[in-house]
């Protein structure tokens, strides 16, 4: 080997040295920073003519495994989610109360049943009674209360959604940059650490935030793609488009996230026919989708299941007494029918009218299993009029039944049949009317509509109702819009609906108290529907689709209910004596010190109920799997997240101790690479000497 050789293949190992302290200085000086992975000198035995010669040296490289990266990026969306929806989950536990706490809904449930209880042992006593309202008056002040809040955490939720699409955004547009940073540098053969390091850090974020599948390009690029297959970002940019964005508003429903062809600016372009809308993306943008689609209706609608037991358990015991002295008039709520509608009661009820101490004036025992076949509800109110010859004066108008008694001093009085009680859809003439409800609401009936197939729809040709159906994880699987024609039945409604998209996922039917129906089909269990706007009006009574046939349980009326303002001022107008069915004309038939009533909201109270979908169970038994199943729900969230931190800090781990900085490691590597510079250096410092000796023998 020459001696020019020799100085050459020192040199070469000289540089080589200064290449790897320089790289082993680096690696130090980032030890640390997050994200930063370690860099080698890549090297390779020089080789000219044939003759090794010395080592070339090329641009560092990063030491990483992207199998372990793209483990942080699945570890990251599922702490992501885990992170928003314990979260969220424990505030709305927290709206509930602490167990035992007398301001959370639970213990005013409880309070409830204890003032009933209390009534039974104080014959008359106005205290009690009053206690007894109140109570259930700030029971549902606490639900109404719940109501608002549940909306306002889907405000919240909303709000963060836009933030969340914004960010996205951001960070999509800087993967974008850098991957065209990074695929300069890879064409030139130039180090790409710096860059791809940011790059890293930037997908590793945007992980957290929905659920992505990286891919590496053969150009030093990476092409995103969402967990359903969904582009992000090849070698063209794309930008999620969300028309809510910054609106924070809780609604009925919200629109799909779209994603978008983007410029180099962010600028967006056209659609590219792919849309977010279920929690099927993942990370935080997929747990915030859940909640808002989902978890937190849901909450919602149970309230009002919960609520429409309770308002029919009081009114049920209400309407089947009467106070001492008895009204002058009783005055029914909207229910939605017309005079020729079908009557359809069964069983038999008491109208009667009494003096203020409770002497009977007048009754009429109305049989509705002896009218015709064919009665309508004109038909009662000729029948009730008919009967109390004059005594008092029953109509019908608006959707609603009044009585008024006639003559001075007089009240009225409507009891059930005690062998054969009358009912409608399960519940009393008077009750179905809402004659002398405890609880009422202006834009609930409070009780089913008990519409059968063959009944009238009365909506009118224009009208419409738009129905959506969502999955388990709160995805749009379809909607449908329902146009009624005018003159149809409730029938052609039920016919239509399963002859629509909806009911490619389940049927639709009437249940026997007119309720409508619906049963996802077995793959799609969990599936609901909402009903995000209704513009139908029966027979211009101002109750909708959505009230008459009590699709959801947002119709319960829970929004403006209360107890009436006069039975909440006045103890004494909460009906608790009961009519004296057998009294003759003259005698009395009501009491002053009656208080039958009382034992009678305690055992309904107690008793069960049927809530459709729900199944037929007692209030006390709703509430508490209610409430339940939402602490349930939080402290599982919370083990979810404990888990999914403990997952993203392991595979962080993992890829850190493979790609990350040791100081041990790199002042190891430092010596050997001052060794080998110090050997190159003796190397030269030989040739040297054999140079001048070679030159001094000349």
């Amino acid at each position: 080997m020459s001696l020019n050789s020799i100085l050459g293949s020192a040199a070469s190992g000289l540089a080589a040295a200064q290449a790897g302290l320089r790289s082993v200085s680096n690696n130090i000086a980032n030890v640390g920073v997050s994200g930063y992975a370690r860099e080698r000198v890549s090297l390779t035995t020089g080789v000219v003519s044939g003759q090794v010669s010395g080592v070339v040296v090329g641009e560092p490289t990063r030491v990483a495994d992207r199998f372990l990266e793209a483990n942080v990026y699945r570890r990251a969306g599922d702490y992501g989610r885990a992170d928003v929806t314990a979260g969220y989950l424990d505030r709305l536990q927290s709206l509930l109360g602490q167990p035992g706490t007398a301001s959370g809904l639970p213990a005013r449930l409880d309070a409830v049943t204890a003032s009933a209880v209390a009534m039974t042992g104080s014959q008359s006593s106005a205290q009690t009674v009053a206690v007894f309202t109140s109570d259930v008056q700030d029971a549902i002040d606490s639900m109404q209360q719940l109501q608002t809040d549940v909306d306002g955490l889907r405000g919240d939720v909303e709000s963060e959604v836009g933030y969340s699409v914004d960010k996205i955004n951001s960070l999509l547009k800087r993967i974008h940059d850098l991957n065209a940073t990074v695929a300069q540098a890879t064409g030139l053969g130039k180090n790409v650490g710096g860059a791809a390091d940011q790059r890293m850090s930037a997908i590793e974020e945007l992980s957290s935030l929905i659920a992505v599948n990286v891919r590496e390009q053969p150009d030093g690029r990476v092409s995103i793609e969402t967990a359903n297959g969904g582009v992000l970002l090849d070698k063209r940019l794309r930008q999620l488009s969300y028309p809510n964005a910054g609106l924070g508003a809780s609604q009925p429903i919200y629109p799909s996230i779209e994603i978008r062809f983007a410029d180099d600016s962010g600028a967006m372009g056209a659609a590219t026919g792919e849309k977010l809308d279920s929690a099927a993306v993942g990370g935080k943008l997929g747990g915030l989708l859940d909640l808002r689609d989902r978890a937190l209706p849901a909450f919602s609608e149970q309230m009002g299941v919960l609520f429409s037991g309770l308002s029919e358990a009081l009114n049920s015991v209400s309407n089947a007494g009467s106070t001492v002295p008895p009204p002058a008039s009783l005055d029914g709520r909207q229910t939605g029918l017309v005079g020729s509608d079908r009557l359809g009661f069964t069983g038999a009820a008491t109208f009667a009218v009494t003096k203020a101490d409770g002497t009977l004036v007048a009754k009429t025992s109305i049989d509705f299993g002896a009218m015709p076949a064919g009665a309508t509800i004109d038909d009662m109110v000729t029948a009730i009029n008919a009967g109390l010859g004059g005594a008092a004066t029953a109509s019908f108008a608006d959707g609603k039944l009044s009585i008024k008694a006639n003559g001075a001093g007089n009240g009225v009085v409507v009891a059930q049949n005690e062998a054969n009680p009358s009912a409608r859809a399960g519940v009393g003439v008077s009750q179905y009317f809402g004659l002398n409800d405890m609880v009422r609401s202006d834009s609930s009936s409070l009780v089913p509509s008990g519409l059968t197939a063959g009944d009238a729809h009365g909506f009118a040709t224009g009208e419409t109702a738009q129905i959506v159906l969502r999955d388990a994880t709160g995805r749009a699987l379809t909607s449908y819009t329902i146009s009624p024609t005018a003159g149809g039945t409730v029938g052609d409604l039920v016919s239509e609906l399963n002859a629509s998209p909806l009911g490619d996922f389940g049927d639709f039917s009437l249940d026997d108290r007119g309720r409508m129906r619906f049963e996802p089909a077995g793959a799609l269990s969990g599936a609901t529907l909402s009903v995000p706007s209704d513009s139908t009006d029966r027979f211009g009574t101002g109750r909708g689709f959505t009230a008459m046939l009590g699709l959801t349980g947002a119709s319960s009326g829970l929004g403006d209910a209360q107890v009436r303002p006069e039975v909440l001022a006045s103890p004494g107008k909460l009906p608790l004596a009961r009519f004296q069915e057998s009294a003759a004309v003259g005698a009395k038939a009501l009491g002053a010190g009656d208080t039958r009533g009382a034992t009678a909201f305690v055992d309904k109270l107690a008793g069960s109920l049927d809530l459709g979908k729900d199944g037929v169970t007692t209030i006390e038994r709703f509430s508490s799997l209610l409430l339940g199943r939402t602490g349930l729900e939080a402290s599982q969230a919370e083990d979810h997240l404990l888990d999914a931190s403990a997952r993203r800090d392991d595979a962080i781990n993992r890829r850190d101790s493979f790609s990350g900085v040791n100081i041990d490691e790199e002042l190891a590597q430092m010596v050997v690479l001052q060794n080998s510079y110090s050997a190159a250096a003796r190397v030269i410092s030989t040739a040297s000497e054999m140079y001048d000796t070679l030159l001094n023998m000349v």
